[in-house]
């Protein structure tokens, strides 16, 4: 894990050799405890998806492991509906977002944040058009951001305001194209209501970048 400043640079690097790295994804925290999604699955043939829980020193604590209830078979399948990289922690429990190659929709799906063994139901459903990689969560805005990108290599910022308030049967969703290319965007921080920290991932879109987004006000 890297830890860096608010103007980009690099300030701590930290190993952590007590728990593997299949394909880890995202990361969130709340006042004790962060949380790493292990949860990469683009060929939907993992059965071995968990989040991992480590204290405020980077020291393990504990695995929260999940599986799909509607995922019966694990063989290679390219467009499939059991990859999720979007993590976030809402209130007691965390939030994970589904990456749907099959519909470009994102099924949202919530389990408490204790180690333990938990079967998914998605909770809701809703039309990204795009394939979510990111998630944050700010109880003082109450709002909920993700990131995404399409087959066409067109990234994506949504902003769902009002998230506890409007319940996850009346979410407000907004998009927006994030003018950047080539990239691919994989992180996501919430700085203030309209300032946001992404980043994106190298692979075959460049280097590496750590990007403020700033969100104009209407």
């Amino acid at each position: 894990l890297y830890i860096i400043n608010k103007i980009g640079e690099k300030i701590m690097e930290i190993e952590i050799s007590q728990i593997k790295n299949k394909d880890w994804e995202d990361i969130t925290a709340d006042e004790n405890h962060f949380y790493i999604a292990d949860t990469g699955n683009n060929l939907a043939t993992r059965g071995n998806l968990r989040i991992y829980i480590l204290n405020k020193n980077f020291t393990p604590k504990g695995t929260i492991n999940i599986r799909y209830k509607k995922q019966t078979t694990f063989s290679k399948e390219t467009f499939n509906e059991y990859d999720a990289e979007g993590l976030t922690v809402f209130g007691e429990d965390l939030v994970l977002f589904s990456k749907n190659r099959k519909t470009l929709n994102s099924e949202i799906y919530t389990f408490p944040k204790k180690a333990g063994d938990y079967v998914l139901t998605p909770i809701a459903s809703i039309d990204t058009k795009s394939l979510i990689t990111a998630a944050d969560y700010s109880l003082k805005e109450d709002m909920m951001v993700l990131t995404g990108y399409n087959f066409n290599g067109d990234q994506f910022f949504y902003v769902l305001k009002d998230f506890r308030k409007n319940g996850f049967d009346n979410i407000d969703l907004k998009k927006y194209l994030i003018p950047v290319k080539p990239a691919q965007i994989e992180a996501i921080k919430i700085i203030d209501s309209e300032n946001f920290w992404l980043t994106s991932e190298s692979e075959d879109k460049g280097n590496p970048r750590l990007f403020r987004l700033k969100l104009k006000s209407n």
